[in-house]
């Protein structure tokens, strides 16, 4: 068990920590910076569309309310009323 830990333990440093170190030394090119920059949107859009889709019984619903809270972030509204925003949109929407 102990050996086994060990061994997660040097994976998990090899594979975090290590390239930290490495990237730091090179100079990426400027679209390469540009491209990495839209990797967390694009991971969030994953995480969030499936909820968007289940939240409520008609997928209808939540696409609208996404759609809403998508300009109300256009808008730059802090995120606690984009949040509260969207969810009152809905309700009132499914009414």
């Amino acid at each position: 068990m102990i050996l086994l830990i060990v061994a997660l333990f040097a994976v998990t440093i090899i594979t975090r920590i290590l390239p930290a170190f490495i990237v730091g030394k090179f100079s990426l090119p400027e679209w390469i910076v540009t491209y990495l920059n839209y990797i967390p949107y694009a991971a969030l859009g994953v995480l969030i569309f499936p909820g968007i889709l289940t939240a409520v019984e008609q997928p209808v619903y939540g696409v609208l309310g996404g759609i809403f809270a998508i300009i109300l972030a256009v808008l730059r509204v802090p995120l606690f009323f984009i949040v509260l925003g969207s969810i009152i949109f809905v309700y009132i929407i499914m009414l």
